[in-house]
């Protein structure tokens, strides 16, 4: 700490899900020591990232692609608990093990330029000062919530996936359920034996996908979102690109009618929604399964968005500032993909500091 109170590190890590998680890993195993070169911080209360904050019935067995962090596998895990409990005590377990110090819970209010090539990290715990920062804020702090026309006189109850409690709550309500991603569905597919009545509604056509998604696939995807990032626009997530997986289940709901798609409606009235045509639907909830944008207000300072509305990235580092590395946004914004990332961001790290010497 300097005479200003300010803490000196090489490296800040913001946020503890896989992204940050990895990071802290690679930091750690290049022989970088937590709390003297590298600090993590992290707004949530306890470990597990944003599936701490899951609905209990999304089990550890309905989980797609959940990918081990690096060094440590997750095995034995009951596939009929809550995703929230197992992979809590997953990361729980991780960050004892290679002693990765995390300090929460920790507000990132603002990102600043400091003295000497530093960056400022102002916090609810005060303020470090460093020479590389590695973003990995993911996106449930930021729910996206459509805006449409009557949306303020609707008298019964909009909320979003972020807020979803589980499928007992709706029990003989009339929901309507507003998004085609894989929490959309899944929502739908869970709501629908208690509610009175459900009804889909996505902006486009939902994409099935049949058969298995290889590596190929996954690597096509994931090139499509990297363009976008590449280019400064904000990143479409990986799923977007995917399509929805054609399982049991889904074909299930086909065939039962739940999953019969409309297009999206035109305004919000008090007690349902209608489309232009003139077509209405009674509802006692809109159920928002509209999905989550990157969680960057506090890099706001920097001015690091470019005229596409997206911050420009290359790998994981910011074309505007190679001080600063976000991991888990665009292409890395999957499980597998925050692993890679934290090792690449942590390479260009350690050249970085190795080309830069320390400022006075």
């Amino acid at each position: 700490m300097n005479n200003t109170g300010v803490r000196d590190v090489d490296t800040v890590v913001i946020g503890a899900g896989q992204a940050g998680l990895a990071g802290a890993y690679h930091l750690r195993r290049t022989g970088f020591e937590p709390e003297r070169d590298f600090v993590v911080l992290d707004h949530a209360p306890r470990p597990g990232g944003a599936w701490q904050f899951r609905w209990p019935s999304l089990t550890y067995g309905k989980v797609h692609g959940m990918h081990a962090l690096p060094g440590m596998e997750l095995t034995g895990a009951d596939p009929a608990r809550p995703s929230s409990e197992v992979i809590s005590e997953y990361f729980d377990t991780y960050e004892r093990t290679f002693d990765l110090r995390v300090r929460r819970p920790v507000d990132v209010r603002a990102v600043r330029e400091g003295k000497g090539r530093r960056l400022l990290i102002e916090t609810s715990a005060g303020t470090w000062s460093t020479r590389a920062l590695i973003n990995a804020t993911g996106t449930w702090d930021r729910p996206f919530w459509p805006r449409y026309p009557g949306q303020e006189t609707f008298r019964g109850r909009q909320l979003h996936t972020a807020q979803y409690p589980g499928p007992e709550e709706f029990a003989g309500q009339r929901v309507v359920v507003v998004g085609g991603g894989a929490s959309g569905t899944q929502h739908l597919l869970e709501i629908a034996p208690y509610a009175a009545a459900t009804t889909w509604v996505t902006r486009r056509p939902p994409v099935f996908r049949e058969g298995l998604f290889d590596q190929e696939a996954g690597r096509a995807a994931v090139a499509l979102v990297d363009e976008r990032v590449r280019q400064g626009l904000p990143p479409r997530s990986v799923v977007s690109v995917t399509g929805l997986p054609l399982n049991d289940a889904i074909r299930q709901g086909i065939a039962d009618g739940v999953l019969d798609r409309l297009p999206m409606f035109g305004r919000i009235t008090p007690d349902g929604v209608e489309w232009n045509d003139g077509r209405r639907v009674d509802a006692d909830v809109i159920l928002w399964a509209t999905g989550f944008r990157a969680a960057l207000d506090h890099l706001a300072p920097l001015r690091l968005r470019e005229p596409g509305g997206g911050i420009r990235v290359e790998d994981t580092r910011v074309v505007a500032d190679p001080r600063i590395h976000l991991v888990g946004y665009g292409p890395s914004a999957s499980t597998i993909g925050a692993n890679r990332a934290g090792r690449a961001a942590v390479r260009d790290i350690r050249r970085l500091l190795a080309e830069e010497p320390l400022a006075a």
